[in-house]
């Protein structure tokens, strides 16, 4: 506890780390009390009536990374969404499109570029995603929730709120992530779900206190929470060191520098998060079969909107492990790490320079994958089976899934930054012993 105390104090001591954790934290307040502000049309005393269905599939999953504000129908409904979906189609684009390759290549101008096409492509996307929020309002407020003479005007109004509230959110993020701590777009999406956590852990200490003998088992639930917390932090921060020596070089007439041993880390889940969320717009498309006549295609609606059908988590994870091995193949390049290996006289032990070093990294590569995608496709089904074990659906949520994965990430990289002030100012870090390891310091040393 007096470490604890100590390093609160060193890092409330530091003004450069002081102020950046005062502006994070206000534009974060910003952005929770935009969440709660309802969108001109609607009727805030009725709306939470007619907003069950927003709580399953992937309107489940925007409704998660909006704090709740999708449900609530506030001006931030589509949350920092619209922005993931352009950065991660531009992302794929780097990789595809050769000339987007050597954009990306041509330095901070390249960068600027590509964020500026990614700010417009999020204008469009947030459009077309205001426009069918505004056709799934009308759907679920038939009964009441609008205001009757509102009702003309409401498509313009709502399509131009909600297009300027995302762009205000990542407004937000950009000027955390630039002046703030951390990543502003990652703490945006984690204080969302965080806000979720309080009002799920009361409804399950609810759900089992007004049973004799369940808070033995609210007890245990906790524990194996924090349990599978551990095992995340263990699944994000896996890596598989390969060796790479360099040779001697002479540069400068006879200045000669030695050769030097460092380590190539490839990432247990490179891939990240990105799989569970491809897998989950997915498993969504099979409920659309739910709006048929036919009792097949409700039949189908119904196995892909139960997270604890059997089926589902068959399929689910199988997606899962389909989606890490493309994505990690579309993010990680071995034939690229090859040619720059030996661009810079580096080479792996035992192991020729170019192809057969790209063949070697490679096969590495897919043998780190693939217990990765299995124990990520497992974290993936977790919140299901937390339902079958009698967990609120509310609270089994943070047991597994997106909602985990990205909080202990976040989490993980905040802390690594904050570590990083404290040491570069001759303060002890944050642990004993060791340095804490986020994703980004990771990424950026194995590429």
């Amino acid at each position: 506890m007096k470490k604890l105390i100590q390093t609160l104090k060193n890092i409330w001591s530091i003004e450069e780390l002081r102020g950046k954790i005062v502006f994070t934290l206000l534009l974060i307040f910003i952005y929770r009390i935009g969440s709660h502000i309802v969108l001109p049309g609607i009727d805030p005393g009725q709306i939470g009536k007619h907003m069950a269905s927003s709580q399953k599939g992937i309107l489940g999953l925007i409704d998660t990374f909006a704090g709740g504000a999708f449900s609530q129908a506030s001006i931030f409904a589509l949350g920092i969404m619209p922005y993931i979906s352009a950065s991660i189609f531009m992302q794929l684009m780097t990789v595809l499109v050769p000339q987007m390759q050597k954009l990306q290549k041509e330095g901070d101008s390249g960068r600027k570029k590509i964020n500026q096409w990614t700010r417009y492509l999020t204008v469009a996307v947030t459009v077309v995603q205001a426009s069918a929020y505004v056709a799934f309002l009308r759907q679920m407020t038939q009964q009441g929730g609008m205001i009757e003479g509102f009702k003309e005007y409401f498509w313009l109004t709502t399509v131009i709120v909600l297009t300027s509230g995302t762009l205000f959110v990542m407004w937000l993020g950009e000027r955390i992530t630039d002046k703030g701590l951390g990543n502003g777009t990652s703490l945006i999406i984690m204080i969302g779900i965080l806000a979720r956590l309080p009002k799920s852990f009361i409804q399950e200490w609810a759900a089992k206190s007004q049973l004799s003998g369940q808070i033995l088992i609210f007890i245990i639930e906790i524990a194996i929470l924090l349990a599978i917390i551990l095992g995340c932090i263990l699944l994000i921060q896996g890596t598989r060191k390969i060796t790479i020596n360099y040779a001697k070089q002479i540069a400068g007439g006879n200045r000669q520098f030695t050769g030097a041993r460092q380590f190539l880390p490839i990432k247990v889940n490179s891939a990240g998060v990105m799989p569970i969320i491809f897998a989950q717009a997915i498993m969504f498309l099979p409920t659309l079969f739910s709006y048929t006549n036919s009792d097949t295609g409700k039949g189908i609606g119904r196995v892909f909107s139960d997270h604890t059908n059997i089926w589902y988590m068959l399929v689910y994870a199988t997606v899962v492990i389909g989606f890490t091995f493309l994505y990690t193949a579309l993010i990680f390049n071995p034939k690229q790490i090859a040619e720059n290996l030996k661009q810079n006289n580096g080479f792996i032990p035992g192991v020729k320079p170019g192809q057969p070093t790209a063949d070697y990294i490679g096969a590495v590569m897919d043998k780190v994958t693939l217990p990765g995608a299995v124990l990520l496709a497992f974290v993936g089904i977790l919140p299901g089976i937390a339902q079958i074990m009698g967990v609120t659906q509310g609270f089994s949520s943070f047991f597994g899934g997106t909602s985990l994965l990205i909080m202990v990430g976040v989490i993980l990289d905040t802390l690594q930054q904050i570590e990083t002030q404290l040491l570069m100012r001759q303060y002890d870090g944050l642990m004993k012993s060791g340095r804490i390891q986020g994703r980004q310091t990771l990424t950026q040393a194995s590429m």
